[in-house]
This record gives C-alpha cells, structure tokens and sequence, in this order.
C-alpha cells in the first residue's frame, strides 16, 4: 500500500497532467509503451528509484539522470511526465514505478479515446479474463518468475496471436506478463478491467458463473445494477466453471454468491456444526 505522500504525488500528477495527455491522441501509443518501458527499468533498478526519489537531491540533478536514461529519444510527453514525478515527494521509492505504470495505462485508454476503441478494449480484457480462468496452466505460466519476461511474452502471443484482439488489449496484456510487479497475472488483468470501467465512468458489476451469460441476463443485470447505482454499469461477465452454477455478483467490496459451489460450502459447515 503507497503511504500518503506517494498517493498525493500520484493523483496530483495525473490530475495535473492528464488534459495534455489526453490531447496527444494517436501519440498516446508511443507515450504509454514508453511508460511501461520506464516502469520495468525501474522496477529491476532500485538505485535508479532511489535516485530519483531521493528529497534532498536537487530536482535538476535528477532531471539530469532522466536525461541521460532518455538519450533524446522520449516523446516530449514523456519527458514532462516524468520531470513531474521526480519532482514530488514520494513515501517509498518504489512508488514512483507504481505512478509511472498509471500513467502507462492512462496513455493507452487515451490512444483507445482516440481510436474508438474503448468498449472494445474493455470488453475483451473481459473475455481474456474468462478465457484464462479455463487455462490454469496457461495462467500460472504467465506469472511464473522463473521465466524469463520473453518467455511469458512469447507464450502469451503463441496462444492469443490471431484472435483478432484489438491491438491495445494485446499490449496491456503483454505488459501484465513481461514486467509481474509482484502480482498475479490474473490480478492484474482484473485492476486493467476495472481502470477501463473507471475510465469509461461507469461501475463495475463482475457477475461470475459456469457458463457464459446469455445477451439477455446481460441486459437485465445491466438494468437493475444500474438502476441501483443511478448511473452506468459494466458487466464483467467471468466464466469459471468451478463455480458449477448460480451466480456471484461483486460490486465493489460486497458480493453476493448464490453459485452452488458455495451453497455446498455452506451446507457442509453446516452439516459439521450440527455434528460437533
């Protein structure tokens, strides 16, 4: 969890900078896959974090350091997200990469403004979701550390080459594999699907069941989920055949699980409670 002083610098930030990094439209490509460049060089170089991070060294000398990781070859976006971030105090080193990752993800959802493809990139992060909950083994290779970044890149693109996922979603994915950052592939698949819903201004509702929802319950969930929330909502509608049938409904931190799986759970402590 970021102390207060990295989350101040990171909404602060953001905040600051984000109408320009909206206006960048189609450069917002470059600009994020820079980003996640940045991150992961961070992220394997905690002397570097510290050095940019450190309060009692001067901001130009740390501009400087950015300067010379650049060589000249950053979209000018970059270079003043950057000198942004190494600008403000932050509680740990390490929080910066975490701010710079944000924004990574940022620039893609503003190159998917850009390109109309906003929906569709939410929409498939969904899917990815569903589909990798029935490939356990394609899901635990893509966060094993013991493999190489290329290795799970290379995997990835193997089994979701020629699906036809809109190219953003492709990235986003590639990056949930190549740079882990100390998290469950799926996780954070998960976080990318719910920044879009944020991003999109819409509630996130994730609805998982055996079986795929037809187009009609999604239709009716949307309904009465946003007739609760009294704005939008998005269904996240996620297949896991373990659950066996029924429904779990998440929206934020309350869920409801109707799903026979927990029903059986339930009967079965139950059962041991009347025994003891």
């Amino acid at each position: 969890m970021r102390g207060e002083a990295s989350r101040i610098a990171d909404r602060e930030s953001r905040d600051s900078l984000a109408p320009k990094l909206r206006d960048t439209r189609e450069d917002a490509w470059r600009i994020g896959n820079e980003l996640f460049k940045i991150t992961g060089v961070l992220d394997r170089n905690i002397s570097l974090e510290r050095a940019l991070t450190d309060p009692s060294r001067p901001v130009a000398d740390k501009v400087a350091v950015l300067n010379e990781l650049f060589q000249g070859n950053a979209h000018p976006m970059t270079v003043e997200i950057m000198t942004d971030l190494v600008s403000r105090r932050w509680s740990r080193a390490r929080d910066i990469a975490n701010a710079v990752e944000d924004f990574g993800v940022d620039a893609m959802m503003y190159y998917a403004d850009a390109t109309d493809a906003t929906l569709q990139v939410s929409i498939e992060l969904s899917q990815l979701h569903s589909a990798l909950l029935t490939l356990p083994v394609v899901r635990a290779k893509l966060y094993d550390d013991q493999a190489t970044s290329e290795a799970r890149v290379k995997l990835f693109r193997e089994v979701f080459d020629g699906k036809g996922l809109n190219k953003i979603t492709m990235r986003l994915a590639e990056h949930a594999t190549c740079n882990l950052r100390r998290r469950r592939y799926l996780e954070t698949i998960q976080w990318l699907i719910n920044k879009f819903s944020r991003h999109m201004g819409e509630s996130m509702v994730t609805v998982t069941t055996a079986t795929p929802l037809t187009n009609e319950q999604v239709k009716r969930l949307t309904d009465i989920y946003s007739a609760k929330a009294g704005r939008p909502v998005h269904i996240n509608s996620v297949v896991d055949p373990s659950v066996l049938g029924g429904m779990r409904i998440q929206v934020g931190d309350e869920v409801t699980d109707n799903t026979v799986v927990a029903q059986l759970q339930n009967l079965n402590r139950t059962v041991k409670a009347g025994s003891n």
